[in-house]
């Protein structure tokens, strides 16, 4: 079989052969497929409030967001191994297609029915685009020489999570709520068009068998899971019959899952590959990575627009050193591991990084100079940033390439399923826990009927009296201790984890597709080794 390359392929011989053009071109393609996924969270939640205006039934609207965090969690590990079948390409420009109809209609949404049906199709198209990518960089070049794409593409997640909410903020107000879906269309018509001239893999040769059983029962335990994390606590008691009967459904559909993917034979994640203890660790440590630091920009934002008191904004820039430290502390262990080829104690020091920031934010209060909090947040993201992509490159490394999108898939998925989880548990935690401070510190009566969520908008703060609104500051900041001390255990049994993992060195390809461990760095080419059986 040949090898994949991204043009001609180059001259076998002892010097590093010349990069094809078209591998930059690739390359930027997929940086553009991860900033419009990771960008269409954010720039979504800011137009929220104008789309409720105009579409009402504020019952549904956190449908919205729901729906998508759904669909995309739950098509994840779906294209990695239908990539693994049919080809990565093919299953690349479906995701985008269906990412672009998806982006469309929701633009066009007259309802919000109609808009909460759009977002799960766009949701299904955005589930392939981050899984995609990775797996094609798995493709296109070996462990060693990957490492500088994958942190590339921790900078580029963090100037989306970053950008979002400005975006969202300026299409909103300059044209309309519609915008923060349509801006996508043209730049996904850019990411088609140029992967589907400037990307060529070789053919998969593999018999397709669709593991339908699989695909069923993952689904239905995934949404349950989900309304289960973002219903407990909120829209009812933790022991209610509806949240038991999703504990119950998740439980149950997630055994049959097991079991169907102990008999198919070509299974959405492939249980043979938990037996590679890497493989493991790597994905445990992805999970607890994902309930902590993906959800901290939420909270850490809520505490400096209430209780400091800045301006949504200024609580922009005062995060930017926490996406500072995540992209500084991906760029640099990504090229020292590029250079020596280990990466066991990275994943070891983010989770060891984050302990230390998470006990930090939870001594926060009203008091806590602007300085200090900056500090803090540098440390956190730098916690984040050496987790990001070394991860993946681990479980890559000692995975068959037959299963190199399944491998990438579930990482991904239990990073996103980790977030998802994590955000809705510690929401519970803060809001029961700021019930309670309010009750305590704010005098009855003195808020004279204004609804708690509201209390995060500046324009009410400032009609509140200075006392109350003092009072309701500190109630913020007491509610937000326990959701960063929650976090310590959590990063703790990462820690222990982490630990476990063996300290190999990532593999690399000679010029004619062969493996190797050697440890002097090499050149990132264009071609990559055929597939072996």
């Amino acid at each position: 079989m040949s090898a994949p390359t991204t043009g001609s392929n180059t001259q076998q011989s002892g010097a590093s052969p010349a990069p094809d053009p078209r591998i930059k071109t690739v390359i930027a393609a997929c940086m553009l497929a991860i900033f419009l996924a990771m960008l269409d969270a954010q720039i979504v939640a800011t137009a929220l409030p104008r789309i409720v205006g105009d579409l009402g039934d504020l019952d549904l609207f956190a449908w919205v967001t729901t729906a998508y965090i759904i669909a995309s969690s739950v098509t994840t590990p779906v294209y990695g191994k239908l990539g693994d079948l049919f080809g990565r390409k093919k299953v690349f420009l479906a995701a985008i297609a269906l990412f672009l109809v998806g982006s469309a209609v929701s633009g066009l949404a007259q309802s919000m029915e109609q808009l909460i049906l759009f977002r799960t199709l766009q949701g299904i198209g955005a589930g392939g685009l981050f899984v995609s990518v990775l797996a094609i960089i798995g493709e296109l070049f070996s462990p060693r020489e990957g490492a500088k794409y994958f942190n590339m593409f921790g900078m580029v997640f963090a100037g989306a999570a970053l950008a979002g909410p400005a975006i969202g903020g300026v299409l909103t107000d300059l044209l309309s709520w519609h915008w923060v879906f349509l801006i996508n269309l043209p730049l996904g018509v850019i990411v088609f068009a140029l992967v589907a001239s400037c990307l060529h893999l070789p053919p998969k040769s593999r018999r397709a068998h669709i593991d339908y059983a699989g695909f069923g029962t993952l689904s239905a335990a995934v949404v349950a899971l989900t309304l289960l994390a973002s219903w407990g606590g909120v829209k009812y008691a933790w022991t209610s019959p509806q949240i038991l009967g999703l504990g119950a459904v998740a439980l149950v559909m997630g055994a049959l899952f097991v079991a169907a993917e102990r008999r198919a034979a070509e299974p959405v994640i492939p249980l043979h590959l938990f037996r590679d203890a890497t493989f493991s660790v790597s994905v445990l440590v992805s999970f607890a990575a994902g309930i902590v630091f993906l959800g901290a920009v939420n909270f850490l934002a809520l505490y400096i627009q209430v209780v400091t008191g800045a301006s949504p904004t200024m609580s922009g820039v005062v995060l930017l050193p926490m996406m500072f430290g995540l992209v500084a502390a991906s760029v640099v262990s990504g090229r020292i591991i590029t250079q020596t080829g280990r990466y066991k104690w990275y994943p070891v020091l983010s989770m060891a990084t984050g302990i230390a920031g998470a006990l930090l934010f939870s001594t926060m209060d009203t008091g806590t100079p602007q300085g200090v909090v900056i500090a803090y947040m540098l440390l956190f993201g730098i916690a984040a940033g050496l987790n990001m992509q070394v991860l993946t490159m681990a479980a890559q490394n000692t995975a068959p390439r037959d299963d190199i999108g399944a491998v990438h898939a579930t990482v991904a998925f239990t990073r996103q399923l980790g977030s998802t989880l994590g955000i809705s548990v510690f929401a519970a935690i803060f809001y029961n826990r700021l019930t309670e401070e309010l009750a305590e510190r704010v005098p009855a009566g003195a808020l004279g009927g204004v609804d708690r969520d509201a209390l995060s908008s500046h324009e009410v703060l400032d009609k509140l009296a200075a006392p109350v609104r003092e009072a309701v500051e500190n109630a913020y900041a007491a509610a937000l201790s326990p959701v960063f001390l929650g976090a310590v255990p959590v990063l703790a049994v990462g820690l222990g984890i982490a630990l476990l993992m063996k300290n190999m060195p990532l593999r690399t390809w000679d010029h004619g597709g062969a493996e190797g461990a050697q440890e002097a760095p090499t050149d990132a080419h264009t071609e990559a080794p055929a597939d072996r059986h």
